[in-house]
């Protein structure tokens, strides 16, 4: 319960209590076993003081109290003091799943009015399926009494049917093969008057269970479309009162976007099923995962070969009026393309031609499979015009540089006529033409330098493309015109045996 301040939680407010269930006998044992040492005798003594405002038997509102009932009844003072402790009891209450809080301006009024809606305790088996409940109550009591906690909630199955471990077959009627309604299955009056003397509405899902999944895959439409002659048939049909087995399967089915015939073919499939008849849930997300690398494949391939079609199909009905190439944007005719066009045939092919087709005049067969992938997602993706892409083709395969077809290099060219602005065919003749002038001069003043030429360079004197390390000797040549006599050779010879150790 939060509040923003201590006068507009008082004694003098009115309250009432809603609840739309019915607490049995295993409900109250978690309330006495479980919850309450959790949340404390005073909290479950107050959800016990809630719950008896509407009497046994009904459900709904209860009337309008002031609460001041609450305090003298839990004996809790009416200060400050207590009116922070009541807050708490109930914000433990919330905490848990048991209680939600309301406040409610009445119109026409100056006063609040509080709202407490009961929550009924979890189920054994929800309650300890229920991560942080099942850690909180373990700090509280520890965890070999939650074990021994457990066992008191089961009843133990026969050791005779524990150790056959037999095959169940489901032989429940549904209600449709043995009764029969009127051929008029709605009735608006009934419906109408039901709504009108519903006392009250909908309650919100309790804190901690598990809601269903939305647009999730039935029962019925997964056993319809199941195969009768499977040998999985029997193993589907148990997850009819299987509820984890069943939100498992909708889990998968969510997180893959799996049909239901999808789902039926995956549980169709071998190991997909423990030999007791489990669902085996790594196997299924397993293939789950390669029938969705699958599909997105081939919905990859669709995709591309649709765009190729209509890329095609609009290069066709653009190219009905030709562009020409001005003298000044014609480029070259490779060596590759020599002898079969001219150079303003060949320009007009690459102004007006779809880049895939303008690709395969490179090649003698099949363009292989990397560089047509590699031009298709720069048509896909960076949405370069077809002409642009003939000029990074042309500037790639025709200056009959091998270190120029790789990935790197095309991807380094694209992301420079990107960044560029390069959108039209003159802009990028004009940046095919720089490009290749930048790299004629580099090649010259590599060479330049190689040669060791000297260009006057002001003060320092020093040439542009030479080294400015220092031409160091590393061992310096000394030469006199003596001649050795015949005692120094002897004497020599000597001491290089020595040194030799002989």
């Amino acid at each position: 319960m939060r509040m923003d301040h201590v006068h507009r939680f008082t004694e003098h407010h009115r309250y009432y209590i809603f609840r739309d269930f019915s607490l049995s006998a295993l409900d109250l044992k978690m309330l006495n076993l479980v919850y309450q040492p959790m949340v404390g005798a005073v909290a479950a003594s107050f959800y016990q003081l809630l719950y008896q405002h509407v009497p046994e038997g009904r459900v709904g509102y209860s009337p309008l109290d002031p609460q001041r009932r609450l305090f003298l009844s839990l004996g809790i003072e009416m200060n400050d003091a207590g009116r922070k402790r009541l807050a708490e009891q109930a914000s433990i209450l919330e905490a848990v799943g048991l209680l939600q809080t309301s406040r409610m301006a009445v119109p026409g009024g100056e006063d609040v009015v509080y709202e407490y809606e009961l929550q009924p305790p979890l189920s054994p088996a929800d309650f300890f399926r229920t991560g942080h409940l099942t850690l909180f109550l373990r700090d509280k009591i520890g965890k070999y009494a939650v074990l021994a906690l457990r066992e008191q909630f089961y009843a133990a199955e026969p050791d005779e049917l524990a150790e056959a471990q037999p095959v169940k077959e489901n032989i429940s009627v549904p209600f449709y093969e043995l009764f029969r309604l009127n051929a008029r299955t709605s009735d608006e009056e009934l419906e109408q008057a039901l709504a009108e003397v519903a006392p009250a509405r909908q309650a919100a899902p309790a804190a901690g269970a598990a809601a269903p999944q939305a647009g999730g895959i039935p029962y019925g439409e997964l056993i319809l479309r199941f195969p009768r002659n499977s040998a999985n048939r029997s193993h589907v049909e148990r997850l009819r009162g299987d509820e984890e087995g069943m939100a498992s399967v909708n889990y998968v089915a969510y997180k893959y976007g799996l049909s239901a015939a999808d789902m039926c073919r995956l549980l169709d499939e071998d190991g997909v099923f423990g030999a007791n008849g489990e669902l085996l849930l790594d196997t299924l997300q397993n293939k789950a995962a390669s029938m969705y690398r699958q599909d997105r494949k081939r919905e990859e391939d669709r995709k591309r070969v649709m765009a190729r079609a209509g890329t095609t199909a609009s290069a066709e009905a653009e190219t009905v009026e030709e562009v020409a190439v001005g003298a000044e944007f014609q480029l070259e005719v490779p060596a590759q393309l020599a002898g079969r066009c001219d150079m303003p045939q060949y320009n007009m092919l690459m102004r007006n031609e779809p880049h895939t087709r303008f690709l395969q005049r490179f090649f003698p067969g099949t363009v292989p499979e990397w560089l047509d992938r590699q031009f298709e997602r720069i048509d896909l993706s960076y949405r370069l015009p077809g002409a642009v892409i003939n000029v990074l083709i042309h500037y790639v395969l025709g200056m009959n540089e091998a270190q120029r077809v790789t990935k790197t290099f095309i991807e380094a060219v694209v992301s420079n006529m990107l960044v560029k602005g390069v959108d039209t065919f003159e802009k990028a003749v004009g940046y095919v033409r720089e490009q290749t002038h930048v790299e004629k001069r580099k090649k010259e003043a590599g060479a330049g330098g190689g040669a060791g030429a000297y260009i006057g360079g002001g003060k320092s004197g020093r040439s542009r493309g030479a080294s400015r390390k220092p031409a160091i000797p590393i061992v310096e040549k000394r030469t006199t015109g003596q001649q050795l006599s015949a005692e120094e050779l002897e004497e020599i010879r000597r001491l290089a045996k020595e040194l030799d150790g002989q």
